[in-house]
This record gives structure tokens, sequence and C-alpha cells, in this order.
């Protein structure tokens, strides 16, 4: 029996680290459990990551790297082809994660770890996603503001912040809204990606709320 090539040992670990972290948490799964899941020995979880932080820490780099650099392309794109527009900007933020729900090689495990990032307390984890990934949302909070430019920074963040959760929300396919019998899923990602931009659009632009 041949020996496996690193990346597919590597990539099976993720993969079951991932499948475990969403269905017991971060702190429920120990590297026991990563190992026999995987199928291999702890020295291989050793060798490609060094700690289970590590380990976290690449559960989320391995689909968020993809979906930031798809992100910050519709992002560009919205901002060079329809500028002065905010749709496209918030479409440019919301369909590149719906795609990785419908992703059947594990986005449904890895929507699942995403709301354990927000529901956990995990101070290691918040601080690599805002060191690594937050430049994404200034980015787009710069977009927003060219095209919306009577919000305040803070009023623009709460919103932002409201939307990141609408949408983590929706890639969990947990609402009232269910996919209808003989509806294809892409049809059903497109029509909530839809629903939801225009939804954010609107709550973007509404006034802000007096202070006092």
């Amino acid at each position: 029996m041949s020996t496996p090539a690193p990346f597919s040992t590597k990539d099976r670990i993720l993969g079951a680290a991932e499948e475990l972290f969403a269905q017991y948490g971060f702190s429920g799964t120990s590297l026991r459990q990563v190992t026999s899941r995987a199928d291999v020995n702890i020295a291989a979880v050793n060798y490609h990551f060094g700690s289970k932080e590590n380990l976290v820490n690449e559960v989320f780099r391995r689909r968020m790297d993809e979906m930031t650099e798809k992100r910050l392309s519709a992002l560009r794109e919205a901002v060079e082809k329809r500028p002065g527009e905010l749709e496209p900007i918030l479409a440019a933020f919301v369909e590149p994660a719906l795609a990785i729900a419908q992703d059947r090689h594990g986005g449904a495990s890895f929507v699942r770890v995403l709301a354990r990032a927000y529901a956990e307390k995990n101070d290691a984890l918040r601080k690599f996603l805002s060191d690594h990934y937050g430049h994404v949302l200034r980015d787009f909070a710069k977009a927003i503001a060219a095209v919306v430019p009577g919000l305040s920074k803070e009023t623009l963040y709460w919103r932002l912040d409201f939307l990141s959760g609408a949408l983590t929300y929706a890639m969990s396919d947990f609402g009232l809204i269910k996919r209808p019998t003989g509806a294809a899923e892409a049809t059903h990602r497109a029509r909530a990606a839809r629903e939801l931009i225009r939804f954010a659009a609107a709550g973007i632009q509404c006034p802000s709320a007096d202070p006092a």
C-alpha cells in the first residue's frame, strides 16, 4: 500500500477537523478525535500544523483565502464597471459567501464552523480572523462610504456587522424560507442572495437614527 502524498494527508486532516469542529465546537474537539477521523497519527498533525490552534486557523484559511480573493475581485469589478451603485458592492460581499454554503465538498460543515466562531469565545481565533481578513471589511466599508457618504464610520460598521450576521444566517439555510421541492440549490441560493442584497441596501441607505 503506497503512502499518501503529504498534501493528501493534510487535506484529510483539515476535512476531519472541519467536520468535528462543526459538530462539537473548537474546545469540544480533541486532536485524538481528529486523528481518528482522518486516519492519521498525531505526528502527522504536529508535522503539518504544530498545534491545535494552528489547525483551527488553517481550517478557516482553507476556505476564506479563496472567498476573500473572489470578494475583492468582484468588488474591484463593481467599483470600476458600476460606479456609484450600492447593490453590486453588496453582491460582491454576499455571493462568494453563499457559494461556499453551496459547495458540496464540506461547505455545510464550514458554515457551522463559521457560526461557532461567532458564538464561542475564542480570542486567539478572533485575532487570527481580524489580522488576516479584517482588511476585507475595511475595503468594503470604503467602497460603501463612497456611495453612501452621509453615514458616519460608526454607523456604517454597525450596518456591516448586521449584514455579516444576516449573511451567516442565510448561509446556514436555517430560516423560515426553505428550498422549494424540485427547485435547484443554485436557484434557491441565487434568490437568497438577491433578497439579502436588496434588504441590506435598504438598511445601509436608511437615515441614521437621532443620537438622542
